[in-house]
C-alpha cells in the first residue's frame, strides 16, 4: 500500500497500465513490483509446480519477481512502471519473445570502473576523480545510494530540510562524487568479468537492452551485500520478503509491504524498519529478535565509544517500539509461514541456550506480510570471476582476502565494503575512500598529497567503525549461532524447489560434495545463480569453513541477459574482426 512519508511527495499524474486485462495505477518513478504490490497483486511468478512467488529480495538478487512485460521477462524490482505496458505473471515456463540483435555500446576505457554506486563505491570515485582521474561508477539501479542510502525514486518530489539524515547523507555522497568529475551510470547490470590474455580486465554490462563493454586500468568492486536466507515452512509464500526489500519499498517508493507486518531475524536492520514502517503508519504486530536482551554492559559502552550518535539512534528506536506497545521478542526466530496463495500468519518459537526450539513456545501472529533479516552475504561473484581470493567462513559465508585499502589479491582489482566482507556502511565509507586513494596512487595522479590525506583519514575512519562493528554484533550474538535445525519440508533451493529433507538424503546416501548435489538435484541451478541456497549447502557440508576455495565456481552470466544483447555483440566482435588487418605470408 502507498503509504506518506515526511518531506517526500509524489511528483506528476498517476498513470496505468495493463496486468492480465487489469487496469493498475502506477506514479512516475514506481517500480512494478511496488505498484503491483501497492493493488494488492503478490503472486507474480508461477512455479512449475504451481506455485505462487512475489518481491523477495527487491533489489534483483534472486528473480522470484519475474513478470512478462510486452513480451519480455523482466524483474518487477528493478523494471520502472509505464503507462500502456501490457505485464503478465512469468508462467513456469516463458518462451522469449524474439528480438532483432541490439548493437553494443562502444567501449569505455575509465582510469577507474567502480561497480556499485553505494557507501564504498561513491566515497572511492570520489577520492580518485578528484585527484584527477578519469571515474566511470556503473549501478544497477536507478539512482545513487545502494542499500544503505535507500533514495527516493525519481517520481517523488523531496524537501531535503525534512528528510532524514540517513537520506541528505546518501544525496549529499552522490553529489560529491559529481562534483569531483565522477560519471554514474545507473540501469547497468553486470553480468560478466573476465581476464584478457595480455592481462587487461574487461567488465561487460547490461545497458539499455544492448552490451556495454568496460576495460579499465583499476577496478574497484563495491557489490554490497544481501540477506542471509533462512529457510522455514512457507517462506516462499508472497508476502515473505527481507528486510532490506521492504525498506527499499518504503524509501525508493513510498509503499509498505502490507498492512500487519511482523519483522523477524538478527541484527539492527530490522529494529530500524520497525520504527520506519511504525512512522509510517503500519501496524508491526512484533519483532523477534534472534540474539537474547541487549545486556552486554561492555559491548554497549565499546559502540558507545567508536560512534556515539547510532548507539543513540538504537536506543531511541527501542524507545518508539515501547511506546507503540510493539512486542519485541528475543531469542526468537520465525518457524512457520502459513497461508495458500500468500502470506497469513506466522509462528514464531523461542530458542534455548543450545539453540533449539523450547516446547511450548511457539507464538502465532495473523499478518499480512513478514520480513526476514538475519544477517548478510558478500555479493562477491565478479570478484571471484576475476580470480580475487575468497576464503570459507563458518556457517556458509566468505571473505575476501584484501587489505585496509581494499586491494585485492589481484594487483589491479580493489573490493571496499560488505562486497568483499560484512562491517556495514561506515567500515565500506571508510574502505571505498582508502581504495580510492590507492589507486589513485597506483595510477600516479597529479594531487599526491591530497592523496595521501585522503588516505590517513579514511584509514583511521576505518579503525574506529570496525571496533564499533565488533562490539555492535557481540551485543547481538544469539546464544546459539545455528538456531534450530531447517525443517525437511522447507525449501533449501527456491528456485528450483529443492527441500532440505531432499538434500538431507542425498547427504544420506554418499552425496557429499557441492558439485554432485547440485548435479543430482538441480539445486543451484536457478535465476538466483545459488546466491541463497550456496551458502545453506555449504554449511550443511562444511559448517566449520575449511573449503578452498569455497562455494559454488561463478559462471557468468551473473544476472539475466536478453539473447538479443549478445547476439548484438557476437555481430559487432565479428565486424570488428573483419577490420583486421591479414598478416602476409
Amino acid at each position: 500500500m502507498r503509504i506518506t512519508l515526511p518531506g517526500v511527495q509524489r511528483d506528476g499524474s498517476p498513470f496505468t497500465f495493463d496486468f492480465e486485462g487489469a487496469s493498475i495505477e502506477a506514479w512516475p518513478g514506481e517500480s512494478l513490483g511496488a505498484a503491483l504490490l501497492s493493488a494488492g497483486v503478490v503472486g507474480l511468478r508461477t512455479t512449475p509446480r504451481g506455485e505462487a512467488r512475489g518481491l523477495y529480495c527487491g533489489m534483483g538478487v534472486c528473480g522470484e519477481c519475474r513478470v512478462v512485460v510486452d513480451g519480455v521477462s523482466r524483474r518487477a524490482c528493478m523494471t520502472a512502471a509505464a503507462a500502456g505496458q501490457r505485464v503478465t505473471r512469468a508462467p513456469a515456463r516463458a518462451t522469449p519473445a524474439p528480438a532483432p540483435p541490439a548493437p553494443a555500446h562502444p567501449v569505455r576505457t575509465p582510469d577507474l570502473l567502480v561497480v556499485g554506486a553505494g557507501p564504498a563505491g561513491l566515497s572511492a570515485a570520489r577520492v580518485a576523480a578528484a585527484a584527477g582521474l578519469e571515474v566511470l561508477v556503473a549501478d544497477e539501479r536507478k539512482q545513487a545510494g545502494g542499500q544503505y542510502f535507500k533514495q527516493p525514486a525519481a517520481g517523488l518530489a523531496v524537501d531535503p530540510m525534512v528528510l532524514d539524515a540517513q537520506f541528505g547523507e546518501g544525496r549529499a555522497l552522490a553529489q560529491s562524487a559529481i562534483a569531483a568529475g565522477a560519471t554514474l551510470t545507473f540501469d547497468a547490470t553486470l553480468w560478466s568479468a573476465a581476464t584478457e590474455e595480455d592481462g587487461a580486465l574487461e567488465l561487460l554490462f547490461l545497458l539499455d537492452g544492448a552490451i556495454l563493454p568496460v576495460r579499465p586500468r583499476r577496478l574497484l568492486l563495491a557489490t554490497g551485500a544481501y540477506e542471509r536466507p533462512w529457510p522455514v515452512p512457507g517462506w516462499t509464500l508472497p508476502g515473505v520478503m527481507t528486510t532490506g526489500a521492504a525498506q527499499t519499498l518504503l524509501r525508493a517508493y513510498a509503499t509498505a509491504p502490507g498492512r500487519r507486518v511482523l519483522i523477524a531475524g538478527n541484527g539492527p536492520l530490522n529494529l530500524q524498519v520497525a520504527c520506519e514502517l511504525r512512522r509510517a503508519g503500519v501496524e508491526v504486530v512484533a519483532l523477534a529478535e534472534q540474539a537474547p536482551p541487549p545486556r552486554r554492559i561492555g559491548a554497549a559502552l565499546a559502540m558507545a565509544g567508536a560512534a556515539p550518535r547510532l548507539v543513540r539512534d538504537g536506543v531511541m528506536q527501542l524507545a518508539s517500539l515501547a511506546r507503540a506497545s510493539v512486542p519485541v521478542h528475543y531469542n526468537h526466530v520465525l518457524a512457520h509461514v502459513e497461508g495458500e496463495e500468500r502470506a497469513r500468519a506466522a509462528k514464531l518459537v523461542r530458542l534455548g541456550a543450545d539453540g533449539a526450539p523450547v516446547a511450548g513456545s511457539e507464538r502465532r501472529y495473523e499478518v499480512d506480510a513478514i520480513c526476514l533479516g538475519y544477517g548478510f552475504l558478500p555479493q562477491c561473484e565478479a570478484a571471484r570471476a576475476l580470480g580475487c581470493r575468497f576464503v570459507a567462513l563458518p556457517g556458509g559465508g566468505m571473505a575476501a582476502e584484501r587489505s585496509d585499502d581494499g586491494r585485492s589479491s589481484v594487483s589491479s582489482v580493489f573490493i571496499a565494503g560488505d562486497g568483499g566482507g560484512l562491517g556495514g556502511a561506515r567500515v565500506a565509507m571508510a574502505q571505498g575512500a582508502a581504495a580510492g586513494a590507492a589507486i589513485a596512487a597506483d595510477l600516479n595522479a597529479p594531487n599526491q598529497d591530497a592523496i595521501r590525506g585522503e588516505s590517513a583519514r579514511a584509514l583511521r575512519d576505518l579503525a574506529r567503525h570496525r571496533r564499533f562493528q565488533r562490539a555492535l554484533w557481540n551485543l547481538y550474538a544469539p546464544a546459539s549461532p545455528n538456531g534450530p535445525p531447517i525443517a525437511p519440508e522447507a525449501l533449501l533451493c527456491r528456485c528450483e524447489n529443492v527441500s532440505a529433507g531432499a538434500v538431507e538424503s542425498l547427504v544420506a546416501n554418499g552425496v557429499a560434495d557441492l558439485g554432485a548435489v547440485k548435479r543430482a538435484s538441480r539445486l543451484g541451478m536457478g535465476a538466483c545463480q545459488a546466491r541463497y541456497c550456496g551458502p545453506l549447502l555449504a554449511a550443511r557440508l562444511d559448517p566449520d569453513g575449511r573449503a578452498d576455495p569455497p562455494g559454488f565456481a561463478p559462471r557468468p552470466p551473473f544476472k539475466p541477459v536478453p539473447i538479443s544483447a549478445l547476439a548484438g555483440m557476437a555481430i559487432e566482435h565479428d565486424r570488428a574482426a573483419d577490420r583486421l588487418p591479414l598478416e602476409e605470408d
